[in-house]
């Protein structure tokens, strides 16, 4: 096939990947430092060529070369030479720069209510109790048609449930206020990370990450991930939710010619580390049923034990480069990773996964009929791009000539739960200041209602005479007492 996308060479045996089947999902594999960068990087150029736009995790920034055509080098010389790639010219490729933090790409978001409690629950790392809490706040913003567009509005409605736990306890079940205080205490952490950049409007469309240039080569989509690297459970629940959404809003195309888009999700195993079952089995869905939607998955990792068995068994186009096997540990997964190839005879695989050398690989694709071919030890075509990456200055202009050039810088916040929560008790303090004045007013009316007591009569100047009259015989009468009974005790005469 003329749009074949052409991988490596296996002797005289050219290996190609072909575009009907790409959306079969893939595996590329290998420790550090073996070339899975490269071959992703050479993978995004052959989809671009054939018009298939690509999204894929930038994690060191060095793929962001792909925008400038390649430099003359002594060993890609050498590789291209061996190849026979008659063809083969430097050039660059058409791309977009997102950034959850929207330094380094434009800004990409989306809102609570999109993630939904699944991902919530992973992103904040919750227990099944504090799930289910949350999964009830989720309740009633629907219920009530409130939006959750950002964490202050998670957390006004978390405190809004906290504050009415009665009132729900009968209708969805007990809140507990440790659970929402867990949740209260997770959201700062994701905020402290930039959690709270990523969850805002305008949402991201879709629809951007699926363009093709003037010249009908597909858009490089790149999410800078040098600095959310640093938020692993970010990375992670940010890539399923991508996933998630294409599978939502795409609509089934079966099997086309060539797929609608391609992703690539490099550190792959932060993915699948520490998930719950019912998040693993959500994942396995997504990937078995994304492929008619025209979607492919390909899965960057440094061993393939790192991918569970049910979604490893969907990923159809394997790379595989070296492995090393200093441990026990380490020659048991080269074993496993050798068993998920279909056997070469002239090949021992698991021998020679630890013999590969950079460049190099162990490549098994599907063949015409879906069937994967016999596993080939095969060298990697050299990229026509640039490997490493682009000045600062060169991302700048690459971003304010993107075909999104301002369309997400300027954030949106709309009316959503926390406006109208607010809305809500600042109405009701003022509706217990207004029964609180008429409290008052009532009582100081029954107050003046009420008879005042009768005041005390005035002495006529006789009563004040006899009055002090008797005061003064009684004084005179107790000086004298006094004076008698001191003098008896001191023996006065």
């Amino acid at each position: 096939m003329s749009d074949s996308i052409f991988i490596g060479q296996a002797g005289e045996l050219a290996i190609s990947l072909l575009p009907k089947l790409a959306n079969r999902h893939g595996l590329i594999a290998g420790a550090t430092g073996t070339g899975k960068t490269i071959t992703m990087q050479g993978l995004a150029e052959g989809f671009s060529e054939i018009g298939v736009p690509v999204f894929l995790a930038d994690i060191k920034g060095d793929v962001s070369g792909v925008t400038q055509p390649g430099k003359e080098h002594p060993k890609v010389a050498e590789r291209v030479a061996l190849m026979h790639l008659d063809d083969f010219k430097f050039q660059g490729f058409p791309a977009t720069f997102w950034d959850v933090f929207g330094k380094q790409g434009h800004p990409v978001r989306t809102t609570i209510s999109d993630m939904g409690p699944l991902l919530m629950s992973r992103l904040l790392n919750l227990n099944d109790t504090q799930e289910g809490v949350l999964s009830l706040v989720f309740r009633v913003a629907d219920d009530n048609g409130w939006l959750l567009l950002d964490l202050k509005d998670l957390r006004a409605m978390l405190k809004f449930v906290a504050d009415n736990a009665a009132e729900f306890r009968t209708i969805y079940g007990n809140v507990s206020a440790a659970s929402v205080g867990a949740i209260q205490r997770r959201l700062i952490t994701i905020e402290d990370q930039g959690g709270d950049q990523l969850f805002a409007e305008p949402v991201l469309n879709l629809d951007d990450l699926m363009q093709t240039d003037a010249e009908g080569k597909g858009v490089i989509n790149m999410l800078a991930a040098n600095t959310l690297m640093n938020s692993p459970q970010l990375y992670s629940t940010f890539l399923l939710w991508l996933m998630a959404e294409l599978f939502e809003q795409l609509p089934e195309v079966g099997d086309p010619d060539k797929p609608k888009l391609v992703l690539f999700f490099d550190e792959a195993h932060l993915i699948f580390k520490d998930a719950p079952q019912v998040l693993l089995d959500k994942v396995e869905q997504v990937v078995r049923l994304i492929r008619s939607k025209g979607v492919g998955v390909y899965f960057v990792t440094q061993n393939p034990t790192d991918i569970p068995d049910s979604v490893l068994a969907q990923l159809g186009n394997r790379i595989q480069h070296a492995l090393r096997a200093y441990t026990a540990r380490d020659q048991k997964a080269v074993r496993a990773a050798a068993q998920t190839f279909r056997d070469n005879p002239d090949l021992d695989t698991e021998t020679v996964i630890t013999e590969l050398g950079v460049g190099e690989a162990l490549v098994s694709l599907l063949d015409e009929k879906g069937r994967p071919q016999i596993v080939q030890r095969t060298l990697i075509k050299p990229p026509k791009s640039q490997i490493g990456p682009i000045t600062d200055s060169q991302r700048t202009v690459l971003m304010s000539n993107s075909l999104v050039a301002g369309v997400y810088e300027k954030m949106v916040d709309r009316e959503s739960a926390y406006e109208i929560l607010t809305q809500r008790a600042e109405e009701l303090a003022k509706k217990q200041q207004a029964d609180e004045v008429v409290v008052a007013q009532a009582k100081e009316q029954a107050k003046a209602a009420q008879p005042k007591a009768a005041g005390r009569q005035r002495e006529t100047p006789m009563e004040a005479f006899f009055k002090s009259a008797m005061r003064s015989i009684g004084t005179q009468i107790g000086g004298k007492l006094v004076r008698g009974i001191l003098g008896s005790l001191l023996g006065g005469k």
